[in-house]
């Protein structure tokens, strides 16, 4: 069953280099495991969204969790779609705006058309957090 997952962690110690490497395993991996998704981090917390079959996104949550480089994960929300909100990103990063002013309506215009409007409301959310 394809299912959507959404966790928010904290990670104040990263710099750009990690959150690359990051993002470049996410790039290498995900594809095999049929994983989707976007990352954002906000220089101290990260919110990821992840699209698969759920015994894949439970595997990963599981690495996720014992993951050193950030602690707190919370899942926000996890439940069974039709179809995917980001089928073309093995991981896409969502890069937001140093702006607080302009970082939701920036954000807006980079996320998926087909987001569930209250997974959308929750990533808008995260815009405001320093």
């Amino acid at each position: 069953m394809l299912s959507q997952y959404l966790y928010i962690s904290t990670a104040p110690s990263l710099t750009r280099d990690d959150v690359a490497a990051i993002l470049d395993s996410s790039a290498r991996n995900n594809p095999a495991r049929g994983i989707t998704g976007l990352l954002l981090y906000n220089g101290r917390n990260f919110l990821q969204l992840l699209e698969g079959e759920g015994a894949e996104l439970d595997a990963l949550m599981k690495r996720i969790g014992q993951d050193r480089r950030h602690t707190g994960v919370s899942l926000l929300n996890k439940t069974a779609v039709s179809e995917r909100a980001c089928p073309q990103w093995a991981m896409k990063r969502v890069i937001i705006a140093d702006s607080v002013s302009d970082r939701r309506k920036q954000l807006d215009a980079d996320l998926p058309n087909d987001l569930e409007p209250t997974v959308r409301q929750m990533v808008l959310n995260f815009a405001v957090l320093n």
